[in-house]
């Protein structure tokens, strides 16, 4: 519970739970809460880092109103605790072993709510410890407060689930509990998300479908532009950019799903004849369905420079489970570097650390000055990398390059949990980087402020943009 701008000591271990209060209290963890106790994390850093609000850099959050309609609305497999599970801890179950007619037994909205810890409960040993597990643990604990799922607790949990999916509910977890200032959403059902709570849900401009595929129909049909070429296609683009550039945070790419990031710069004169093929639904070959697809990637790119807005890029681990081309993503960092010495004007944010490949991706953050590194979605897919990377990035490139926190996901109650995780993550990465000898008490103590928030704010002009989205037409 937030008191005006501060969260007190207290407030602090209440929230982290047993997953964290012990980190800063050590064996004393059962003290008064308020008590100065030295542990792995030192008591300033806590009260500083547990105090300051986030900015969440990225999400796909789908509207509140959309949580309200329940298991009517598409991204919603079951209106119950089990949807909690539902969005990246789903495929450590699968990896432990729960087989597929198991799974789709507990994501169902026919299953009885009080039936599903029978299915968790022979896999949830193997989970629970995970990143992705552990956010979940601590968003139960905080919003519905139970310690620990199991059979004796999952009718209090359900009950929680209920008291708390009402409406406003957002605000409460996200601002409330979470201490976030706003966050920013890439709308997995449109290019752009005509949010409801604009200020809070800032949204990015995605331009993987403008340029992979292209995507003609989602992309093209909203414009009412006939498209018969390349030049109505670059006239498709721009439409996007006129109408949400002014409201949108950065425009935002997933396409290293599909490949490496080596796009080149490839004139239009020489894809012409391409895109003619690709309108008349003809095959490609992959070279000539790469030059198209970079062609059209820079052309967005150069729309987004020319508007202000950073390209956000994916990089690294895959979501999901049994697909990932680990070798493609050794590749990442040095198709970044290359981005970045091909639009030096252009601020390019790679995403998720390139995890596992975190380390040359320092090195991109430090040589070139548009490229800035975002933390997203990193904490709870290996929290101890995540701590490493930043006490890594903080000794070795400028710190205002670098942005700590995006929760990456679809159910709001989650986003708590990795909120918590990443606050304990970046309290210790800078208690070990002064137990060490790396920085002074004094200079960590300044870092807070510019990394989880001031570092966003002037990366993704969120003054500006708020000024904006107060008076967007849609609202």
């Amino acid at each position: 519970m937030t008191r005006g701008n501060r969260i007190s000591r207290r407030d602090t271990l209440a929230g982290m739970g047993a997953l964290g209060a012990t980190t800063i209290l050590g064996s004393k963890a059962v003290q008064a809460a308020d008590s100065a106790v030295a542990g792995r994390i030192h008591p300033a850093i806590a009260e500083k880092v547990f105090a300051v609000p986030l900015i969440d850099t990225h999400e796909h959050l789908i509207e509140e109103k959309d949580r309200l309609v329940g298991a009517d609305h598409p991204r919603v497999r079951a209106d119950d605790w089990s949807l909690l599970l539902s969005h990246y801890l789903d495929s450590d179950l699968l990896v432990a072993g729960m087989a597929r007619a198991t799974y789709d037994r507990f994501f169902s909205a026919g299953t009885d709510p009080m039936d599903k810890w029978g299915l968790l409960e022979p896999y949830w040993p193997a989970v629970k410890n995970t990143g992705y597990g552990q956010a979940v643990r601590i968003a139960v604990r905080q919003l519905y407060e139970v310690d620990n799922l199991s059979a004796a607790t999952v009718r209090q949990v359900q009950a929680g689930y209920e008291k708390t999916r009402r409406p406003g509910f957002y605000r409460r977890i996200l601002c409330e509990h979470a201490k976030i200032e706003s966050c920013q959403v890439n709308c997995l059902s449109a290019p752009f998300g005509e949010s409801n709570m604009p200020t809070l849900l800032m949204q990015d401009l995605s331009i993987v479908g403008m340029f992979a595929g292209p995507n003609l129909d989602g992309f093209g049909k909203p414009t009412g532009i006939e498209v018969r070429s390349l030049a109505d296609w670059h006239r498709v683009i721009d439409w996007w950019f006129d109408k949400y550039a002014r409201y949108a945070v950065a425009v935002k790419s997933q396409n290293a799903y599909s490949r490496d990031i080596d796009y080149e710069q490839v004139p239009a004169e020489r894809v012409e004849a391409i895109f003619k093929r690709r309108l008349a639904n003809e095959s490609l070959s992959g070279q000539e369905r790469k030059a198209m697809e970079d062609h059209l990637f820079w052309y967005a790119v150069g729309k987004a420079t020319e508007h202000k807005l950073p390209v956000k890029l994916h990089t690294g681990y895959y979501a999901g489970q049994n697909y990932m081309p680990q070798g493609r993503l050794l590749h990442n960092p040095g198709s970044a570097s290359d981005l970045c010495r091909a639009a030096p004007e252009t601020p390019f944010v790679f995403m998720h650390i390139c995890y596992p490949y975190y380390e040359e991706l320092i090195s991109v953050a430090k040589h070139y000055a548009n490229a800035h590194v975002d933390m997203c979605w990193s904490w709870i897919i290996n929290p101890v990398s995540a701590k490493e990377f930043l006490k890594k990035f903080l000794v070795t490139a400028p710190a205002n390059k670098v942005l700590t926190f995006g929760g990456d996901y679809i159910p709001v109650e989650p986003v708590l949990g990795h909120a918590t995780i990443a606050r304990q993550g970046i309290a210790l990465a800078l208690s070990e980087l002064v137990e060490e000898g790396w920085l002074s008490l004094s200079d960590a103590l300044e870092l807070p402020d510019l990394i989880m928030h001031n570092n966003a704010r002037r990366i993704f002009h969120l003054a500006e943009k708020t000024k904006a989205l107060q008076n967007a037409p849609w609202t």
